[in-house]
Formats: C-alpha cells, sequence, structure tokens
C-alpha cells in the first residue's frame, strides 16, 4: 500500500499552541507524521526548541530531535545532541549527555542522563552528574534541580567542593543561590587539615554557620585534636566549633600504656557539658611558661623553655667594589702601622649616595643572622614607600639609621623616611613574624571530668591551650593521682612534651594521701603546692604558704603505722614513692609533734580536709559529658504536722543550659600573695574565658 507522502520546502506546521518552521519537510498525511531537515525551530509559548533534523509524531504530541539539539525558555538553556520533548507536558529527555544553564544565576548543569520538566522548572539528573557554580562545584550520581527555587537534591554520592572547603553526603539538599544545605547521610565536612562528621548536618553558607545532629566527630589532624557529641555547632568565621550532649574530646599524649602485651599511647579526654575549641592568634594568649626545680630547690621558668628576644638583623653598607683602584698614602701608612688621621665624610664614594637614593641592592646589604625564613633576598629599595616598607618592616629602622649614619649618609635616609605613608611604619617599629601564629584552645564548662591513666579530674570549667599544654582548673577543682587527692582554688595541670610535668594549685591547696591497703590519710595543706611528676607518677611536692602537714610513720619491715607527725612550716619539701609519702624536708619556720599512732585519733584531719573518692572518674566512659536529657524530679514527701496526711512538694527541675554556657563566677586574684623564697607562675586573669554566643537558636 502506497503512503500519502508530501515533500515541502520552506513550511509551516502548527498544532495547538506550537508553531514549527524548518528548511524542508517530509509530511505522510496519514499517519499525522513528519520529518524536518535543517533549521527545525518549534516555537510553544515561551519556549523555543532548535535542531538539525526533527521527528515528529502529531498523534502523540511527541517530537524526537537530533543535531545540535538547543531549547531555549525565560529560566535556562538546555543543550545536547538527541532529546525527546513532549509537547503535552513540556517534558524533555536526554539520554546520551546534554547541558544545562540558567539564565539568571549561571549555574551550568551537565550530566549523561537529564529529564526536564518545563511547567514545574524541575530536572532530574543521572550519572556523572556535575554543577558548576560561582561558589562550588558540585559532582554526584543522582540529582533533582529547581531552576525556580535554586534548590539542589541529592540521592546518591555527592561532593560539593567550595574555595577552601568540601562537603560529602549520600543524602541531603543543597542552595545554589544562598548557599544553604542539609545533609541526611554519610555526611562529613572538610577544610583544610579540619573534619566534622554527623548523622545530620545543616550548613549556612553566607554566614559560615553549621550545625551537626547525633555521633558528631570533629578531627584536627594538625594537632591530633578529636572531639565527639551528639550536638554541634560550627562558626566558619573564626575557625570555632562548639559541642554539646554527651560531648568529649580526646587528646594525644606522650605517655604509654601496655595493653594485651602491646603499648598504645594513653589519650587524656576530656568531657563537659559543653565544649568549645577555636583557633587563635597565640600573642592574645597570657601562656604559662614551663617550671622546673633550680638551685636550693626553688622553682620558677625552666631556662630550656624560655626564648632569648630575637635580636634585629643588621644591615652593613659595604663600600664601593673597584678593583682597579690603587692603592692610597693612607693604606700604605696603615700598613707600616702608623696613627691614621679621622676619615672624613667627603671621601666616600659619591656611588653610595646615589645608590641609596635609588635603590639599595644586594650588593650593599648583608642581612645577617636572621631567624626569619621570610626576610627578603636580593632586596631593592626604590624611594617609593611600598618599597621601602618591605624592607624597612624586616630590619629596625634604628638599626639601619645607626649604620647609615656611620657613613655621613643621614640626609639620604630622612629623605627616604619621609617618603612612608603615616600610619604604615613608625621608625621604632618593626613587625613580628610571631604575631601570625595561630594556636587552639579548648574550653570546658560545666561538670568537667578527666580521665588518664595516671590522671583523673573533676572541675566546673577549664581552659587549654596547645602553646603552653596546661589544663586550667577553674571552680571547685580535684585532681586525683595514684593514691593521691588535690583540691584548690585553682589548679594547673601542665605537660612538656606531650608528657605529664607539673601541677600546681593556688589558694587553699590541700593533698591527701594513701595507701591502697590502709585507712590512714596522709594530709598537707597551703595556700599553694607545686608537685612535678616522673613517668607520669608523682615524685616531689613543694608547699608554700602557712604548710602544714600530718604523715603517719611506718615500720620499714612490718609496715605496720608507729607515729602521728604533725607538722607547721612555712615550706615544706615531700618526696613520694611506690603512690606514698617517702621523704619530708621541713625548710622555714618549723613547729612540729610527734605522737604515737595508738594514742592519736584516726579520724584527725587538718581544717578543710575533703576526700571523694565517689567522685573520681574510673574509665573513659565516666568522662564523657552529660546528655543533656532534662531528668524527671521524683516528688518529696514531707508528713503535715496538722493532720496525718501528707504533702507533696516536687522538687524543682533543674536542666543545664547547652546551648549558652555561663562561665563560672569565680575568678583567681593574682595579688596579695607572700613571697616564700620561690617565684610560683600564679593564675592570671584569663580574658578568653568568654561564653560563647550562637547565631542560631537551636
Amino acid at each position: 500500500m502506497k503512503l500519502k507522502v508530501s515533500y515541502l520546502i520552506n513550511p509551516v506546521f502548527q498544532q495547538d499552541n506550537a508553531i514549527l518552521t524548518c528548511d524542508s519537510a517530509v509530511l505522510y498525511t496519514e499517519r499525522n507524521y513528519f520529518e524536518a531537515y535543517k533549521n527545525v525551530h518549534i516555537q510553544q509559548l515561551t519556549t523555543d526548541i532548535y535542531s538539525d533534523e526533527l521527528q515528529y509524531d502529531g498523534n502523540k504530541k511527541h517530537a524526537h530531535l537530533t543535531g545540535n539539539v538547543k531549547m531555549v525558555d525565560p529560566k535556562s538553556t538546555l543543550t545536547t545532541n538527541i532529546l525527546d520533548y513532549n509537547m503535552v507536558a513540556k517534558i524533555g529527555t536526554y539520554t546520551n549527555g546534554g547541558k544545562i544553564v540558567t539564565q539568571d544565576q549561571g549555574v551550568t548543569l551537565t550530566s549523561k542522563n537529564g529529564y526536564y520538566f518545563n511547567t514545574t522548572s524541575d530536572a532530574y539528573f543521572r550519572y556523572n552528574v556535575v554543577v558548576v557554580t560561582p561558589q562550588s562545584t558540585i559532582k554526584s550520581d543522582t540529582m533533582r534541580y529547581n531552576v525556580d527555587t535554586k534548590w539542589t537534591y541529592f540521592y546518591g554520592p555527592t561532593n560539593i567542593k567550595g574555595k577552601d572547603d568540601n562537603l560529602y553526603t549520600e543524602n541531603g539538599a543543597y542552595n545554589t543561590l544562598n548557599e544553604d544545605a542539609y545533609f541526611g547521610k554519610k555526611n562529613l565536612y572538610t577544610q583544610g587539615t579540619k573534619s566534622l562528621k554527623g548523622d545530620s548536618l545543616y550548613y549556612y553558607g553566607k554566614v559560615g554557620y553549621g550545625k551537626a545532629v547525633r555521633n558528631i566527630v570533629f578531627t584536627d589532624k594538625k594537632d591530633g585534636t578529636k572531639m565527639f557529641g551528639d550536638l554541634g555547632f560550627y562558626y566558619k568565621i573564626d575557625q570555632r566549633t562548639l559541642v554539646t550532649k554527651n560531648a568529649y574530646i580526646d587528646l594525644i599524649s606522650g605517655d604509654s600504656i601496655t595493653v594485651n602485651n602491646k603499648k598504645r599511647p594513653d589519650t587524656l579526654r576530656l568531657g563537659a557539658d559543653t565544649l568549645q575549641t577555636q583557633m587563635v592568634l597565640q600573642k592574645t594568649l597570657k601562656l604559662i611558661p614551663k617550671i622546673s626545680v633550680k638551685a636550693d630547690n626553688q622553682v620558677g621558668e625552666d631556662e630550656e623553655e624560655t626564648e632569648k628576644p630575637e635580636k634585629a638583623p643588621k644591615i652593613t653598607v659595604m663600600p664601593s667594589d673597584n678593583k682597579n683602584q690603587k692603592t692610597t698614602n693612607r693604606d700604605t701608612k696603615a700598613k707600616r702601622g702608623e696613627k691614621l688621621p679621622p676619615k672624613k665624610t667627603e671621601n666616600i664614594p659619591d656611588k653610595i649616595k646615589d645608590s641609596l637614593k635609588t635603590k639599595i641592592d644586594s650588593s650593599t646589604i648583608n642581612l645577617a643572622k636572621a631567624k626569619t625564613d621570610t626576610l627578603l633576598k636580593d632586596v631593592k629599595i626604590k624611594a617609593k614607600a611600598d618599597s621601602v616598607v618591605k624592607v624597612l618592616s624586616k630590619v629596625k629602622v634604628d638599626s639601619l639609621q645607626k649604620n647609615l649614619l656611620k657613613k655621613g649618609i643621614k640626609d639620604t635616609l630622612n629623605k627616604v623616611i619621609s617618603n612612608l605613608k603615616p600610619g604604615i611604619l613608625k621608625p621604632d617599629s618593626a613587625i613580628n613574624p610571631l604575631d601570625t601564629i595561630t594556636t587552639r584552645i579548648i574550653k570546658a564548662y560545666h561538670n568537667v571530668k578527666i580521665f588518664k591513666s595516671n590522671i583523673q579530674a573533676k572541675t566546673d570549667s577549664l581552659f587549654y591551650t596547645n602553646a603552653d599544654s596546661t589544663l586550667r582548673c577553674f571552680g571547685n577543682p580535684i585532681i586525683w593521682s595514684e593514691g593521691s587527692q588535690v583540691v584548690g582554688d585553682t589548679i594547673y595541670v601542665q605537660f612538656k612534651k606531650n608528657k605529664l610535668n607539673n601541677l600546681q594549685a593556688f589558694r587553699n591547696a590541700f593533698l591527701v594521701n594513701t595507701p591502697a591497703d590502709s585507712l590512714r590519710f596522709n594530709q598537707i595543706k597551703g595556700r599553694y603546692m607545686t608537685g612535678f611528676f616522673a613517668e607520669g607518677k608523682l615524685k616531689t611536692l613543694y608547699v608554700d604558704g602557712n604548710a602544714e602537714s600530718i604523715y603517719y610513720t611506718q615500720d620499714d619491715s612490718t609496715k605496720v603505722y608507729k607515729e602521728m607527725n604533725q607538722t607547721v612550716s612555712s615550706r615544706i619539701k615531700f618526696t613520694f614513692k611506690n603512690n606514698d609519702i617517702d621523704d619530708i624536708v621541713y625548710i622555714n619556720s618549723i613547729e612540729g609533734a610527734l605522737n604515737p599512732e595508738v594514742k592519736t585519733e584516726k579520724d584527725n584531719v587538718l581544717k578543710g580536709f575533703s576526700w571523694k573518692p565517689k567522685e573520681r572518674p574510673k574509665s573513659r566512659k565516666e568522662a564523657i559529658g552529660a546528655s543533656g536529657s532534662k531528668a524527671k524530679a521524683k516528688p518529696k514527701t514531707t508528713p503535715a504536722k496538722a493532720t496525718p496526711k501528707t504533702v507533696t512538694k516536687p522538687l524543682a527541675s533543674k536542666s543545664p543550659v547547652v546551648s549558652k554556657p555561663i562561665v563560672p563566677k569565680f575568678i583567681p586574684k593574682t595579688d596579695s600573695l607572700p613571697n616564700f623564697g620561690i617565684k610560683p607562675i600564679l593564675p592570671k586573669k584569663d580574658t578568653t574565658k568568654v561564653a560563647p554566643k550562637l547565631l542560631f537558636k537551636q
């Protein structure tokens, strides 16, 4: 059966609200079907479709376009080689690669397969999906994008690469306009050496704020920091991370423990209701110097750890380099040892003066013994302010001036300095590269607990920085080490080379020591204490300021307690062995009594005695912070006097506010401490203990 076929030149077809034009076409009238060739153009309301060839089924209203296909609407442009388009549903489909470019924001989407819904402005992509925006590049396996709302939805492994960070998820959404995002499966945020994991991540890109929920892990490979919790907040602008609910942080130490006959790092676990970590400039912190025992049992700064002030590099002006210069009469007299008259400045070669007006190159400047790696090489100074600053920022101007004045070129130097712009550099100032060094700080608030194999602690709040490796404990701190317990208004625990080094307790310091098999309590109190550790164990303790002690002596052979030694002194030194006091040295103003142990009361204690073994963390699990859930208070029943009935009065429920931690009111003072012959490192007011503020409510 022969089909009715018409061959048309420059035809125009119309069906419903669509108009089609082309250079030539073959029309099959009975099938309501035609083929179009060259310069094919379909216009449907605000949508235009172009291609080289077209096969159109009028009954199904379906167009199959091939060759340089382009579909344009007011919101986006789609380009591909093969496109199937449904004229009724306004759905375009490609399976051999395509690209969509939005008109307003310049977002480009490419993929192997794509499905574009013109009516809803939704586009679905599959396989090798890449989205390029002005802020980021997104790579995914399966994605949906809405041209109107700018929201991108992910249904497979996805990476969002920003300028300096990266987001990974396997299920989530991201807005290419305001950079807001939500991720719900296998989420990971990385920025440099830092990373943040969580079951759910929320990120607000414009303000640089993130929120993580459940199973949070914050890691910084640079300093080995790992922080955990169930609710966390991240602030990109100041690189600050705050974690609550089951919050704890692990700090790797240099000590090791043996587990199953294998040595492993002895990690220090720090837990609290609220933990916060941040990178700050080291110069903004008041660091605690390392301490050690010097001559005559004096405690002071460790000389090995004390940095000597840097000396400004010297600038030497060399004479003119002229190999053909003849030997003068002055040189001859100098060889004979004759006394020479003072050299006049007029004899200085004019070459030096001229060069200083324009440049000081590498042949005239020698930067000697410079510790800074960033000192400029082959320095060239022009008479312009910007060139001079580069050199003068590294070399003190007064040193330069001193050397140049010796050569009689004071006027030239003054001209150079006068060209400097006001406020850029003063003659007596120099830029210190150490001012740009950053360090990590950790703040812990409320119910702070520490667990390490050789030391445990409990306190209300804590501050720590890697710069001095010191745990600063504030608010009723208690430190346990083996058989000893130390309390005080403020306690510092310091590490040296990542190993436990010393402990300092200030004001109302009290140490209780008891052997494991004894009910006797050796007691030591004073205004402040300084203890030193060796191989993770307390070895020496210095007590200063109204030092008092109660010490029970034992028989060396039978280990039976014989006497109780009670002493008062201005300074006492204790040495420990096998977790027990081994020796006592009384230094100043000794008063005491020695009584037989059988005649002393077993509960004889010094004023301020405190022994709290039940509060001591016994495992790493016990050091984890509170869950943050409100505990249900049990009603308290009180019998009434007038009637036999009972009156029930509920207890007030107190739940910690984890989102806005409160800084403890206690602030240690640094004055009114007498001098007892040593120079203790006293606590200073820490301006860094500021309650973190959240940009967003939970």
